[in-house]
Order: structure tokens, then sequence, then C-alpha cells
């Protein structure tokens, strides 16, 4: 064994050249190419604003993309309350007597006052948009506390309102009443305005599908003032710590539309339900 070992030579083991592969250097340079983008990667990404999120490459880009949500999440609405008031029309065309007579149990004055609460809601709300978009911190928090204060001044209105309507029975189901559209007389105060005739009993029926739709179509848009109310809040909160007037105004932006559009619902449940039927 001595021998066989004397006979191998320290240096005839076989070598691999390390080859100069251009594969080998493109590798290397790519190596030190994917550091310097991941060293550039982390400057850029202490760069950027703290409001911008991970999968989105600009805040233009940010923007423009939670824009377009709102903007398709407010057409989902407008096909909801579509429908609603498609179907108002519809059964109004039906049984056009009987809603004239529901119309009249409304108080045109407290609808009236919710819809000037709600156009100056508007005006608050608009004035805290810009004042988002021009860095006034303390315009902005008083603008979303004004806006806060006349949602729920529109909220107790219609509080009032629904009350009343429990007091006649006039809230669908086993306690609904009648006996103001087959006996008119027996409500003095709508009687002394409106001079009602009494309605057959099959037609006086058809008022129930009126207060069914007149809450329904109520009820939700009173849904969405409570949810706007509630963000209105949060907002407010975040505001008052500094909140969105350091560039990003695009949250303020899309809850304005959103409340713009709940005050544009109002507009037309006020025409349909208060005005275009209180007259044969």
């Amino acid at each position: 064994m001595s021998g066989w070992r004397a006979r191998i030579r320290p240096n005839s083991r076989k070598r691999c050249p390390v080859p100069d592969s251009p594969a080998i250097a493109h590798g290397a340079e790519r190596s030190v190419y994917n550091a310097d983008n991941a060293d550039n990667a982390d400057n850029l990404h202490v760069e950027h604003p703290p409001y911008l999120r991970h999968h989105f490459n600009s805040t233009e880009q940010q923007a423009d993309t939670s824009s377009f949500a709102m903007w398709l999440f407010l057409l989902t609405e407008v096909m909801f309350f579509g429908g609603l008031f498609t179907a108002y029309l519809i059964y109004r065309n039906w049984y056009y007597p009987a809603f004239v007579a529901g119309s009249h149990q409304l108080n045109v004055i407290w609808g009236t006052t919710n819809t000037v609460v709600l156009i100056l809601s508007s005006f608050t709300m608009a004035m805290g948009v810009w004042c988002a978009e021009t860095g006034r911190r303390k315009g902005l928090v008083l603008s979303l506390s004004l806006t806060f204060i006349l949602g729920l001044a529109f909220l107790g209105i219609k509080t009032i309102e629904y009350h009343e309507k429990w007091e006649k029975h006039h809230v669908p189901g086993f306690h609904y009443s009648l006996s103001s559209f087959t006996e008119p007389q027996s409500d003095p105060a709508i009687y002394a305005e409106y001079h009602d005739k009494p309605l057959a009993p099959d037609m006086a029926r058809h008022t129930e599908l009126y207060f069914s739709l007149y809450f329904a179509m109520t009820g939700m848009h009173a849904l969405h003032m409570i949810i706007g109310i509630g963000i209105l809040g949060f907002m407010i909160f975040r505001a008052r710590a500094g909140a969105y007037t350091s560039g990003h105004v695009t949250f303020v932006e899309n809850f304005g539309l959103y409340w713009h559009f709940v005050d544009i619902v109002w507009i037309y449940l006020f025409a349909l339900l208060y005005l275009i039927s209180r007259h044969q």
C-alpha cells in the first residue's frame, strides 16, 4: 500500500479550470444589479408617503383606483334605488286614488325642512372637501362636524314623522287602520286641508301598499344616513389628529360623493312621496 501511494503524484489530481464564461459573468453582474436594485427599492419604499398602499405604484394610481371603485359602488346604489322608484311609479299608476290619499298623510313641512337640511349638509360636505384639498385642518373639522350635526337633525325629523305614522296606525302590518281613508272625517286635520272623499274598502286597502313603499324607501335612505354619520364620526376623529390635510384627500373626496348621492336620493323621494300625488 505504501508503494502504491508513492506512485501517486501530489500534483496529478485533475483540476477543473474556471472558465471565463459569459453566463457566469452575466450572473455575477445580475447579482450585483439585483443587489443595487434591492437597495434602490428600499430607498424608494422609504420615500413613499405613509398613506400609499404597497400594491399601488403611485398616489395618482391609488386615487384613480379608489375613485373608480366608489363610482362603481354608486352605480349599484342607483340600480337599487331605481328599482324602488320604478315599483313606486307602477303601483301609483295602478292605484292612484289610494296613493293620493296616502300622500295626504305626510307632513310637507317636515319633508321640506329635511330637504333644506340635507342641501345644507351637502354644502358643508363640499366645504370639507375643499378644506382637505387646501390643507385647512380646522376648517375640515368644522365642516365635517356641521355635516354630522345636520345628518342627526335629518334623522331626528324623520323619527318624528315615523312616530306620527305609528300613532295613526299607518305602519303596515296587523294593526294597520283604514279609518283615515274610508272615513276621512275621523282625521279632522287632514280632512280640513284636503277634503278627501271616502275610498272604497278595496281601494283603501292599497294605501297599505303606499306606506309599505314609503317605509321601504325612506328606511333604506335613513340606513344610508346612519352609515354616513358613523363614517363622519370616524373622519372627525382622524381630522382632529391631522389626517386628510397632508396630501391624502381621496378618502374625503370619495365620502363626499357618497354623501351627495344620499342627498340626491332624498330629493327624488321628497318629490315622489310628498309632492306629485297630493292632488287628484
